[in-house]
């Protein structure tokens, strides 16, 4: 029964819905740093409204798609909905799902496309506790006027020592998406994190 229930949850009005969704996670790629509004959660669906609008709305039946740590509910659930396919192995996925955050993460295990081709890399789409209270870290890059600052909580401690890594080998590289709740943040491989001064 609770498998069902899950299954039966997915968006009212999938043509706008989605559209909607898709549009937001641009703006929040085009602006990072800046938190914007997905949607409220979906009935039975054990991820917040963001990240469950999200992926509804970013894949499909060519989408390979890895989750940590693996649940089979909500991966039936995807594969119901939109056709993705889910793989074992990091290097495959176009989307990477973290619905939890833990010591271990490599950015380096993803697709980060080639010199010639770098949209071929994957998106990762994290679920944190929050979007803000976490240590103060300036942006800057593109769609940044001057300079962003964000306080995502819940990363690894290495993360921003891997994500400057990640952002040094532009034009190839991952990017990110950070949900909580009803809202997403986007982080492209454009952006440059540091430390605020003083901190």
């Amino acid at each position: 029964m609770n498998g069902a229930k899950v299954l039966a949850a997915g968006l009212v009005d999938g043509v706008h819905e989605s559209q909607q969704a898709f549009r937001e996670v641009l703006n929040a790629l085009a602006r990072p740093g800046q938190a914007h509004h997905i949607g409220p959660a979906l009935p039975g669906v054990a991820l917040g409204g963001a990240m469950a609008r999200l992926l509804l709305s970013l894949c499909d039946d060519e989408t390979p798609v890895w989750w940590r740590p693996a649940d089979a509910a909500m991966q039936h659930w995807l594969r119901f909905h939109t056709g993705s396919e889910f793989v074992e192995q990091a290097g495959a996925a176009g989307f990477a799902v973290f619905s939890e955050l833990g010591q271990g993460l490599s950015l380096a295990d993803f697709r980060c496309g080639s010199a010639e081709s770098p949209e071929f890399s994957a998106t990762l789409l994290m679920e944190l506790p929050g979007l803000d209270g976490g240590p103060a870290l300036a942006w800057r890059g593109p769609g940044i006027e001057q300079v962003q600052t964000v306080a995502l909580p819940g990363l690894p401690d290495d993360f921003w020592a891997q994500w400057q890594a990640n952002h040094a080998a532009f034009p190839q590289g991952v990017d990110i998406i950070f949900t909580s709740g009803e809202h997403a943040l986007g982080l492209p491989r454009t952006t440059r994190v540091r430390r605020l001064e003083g901190v």
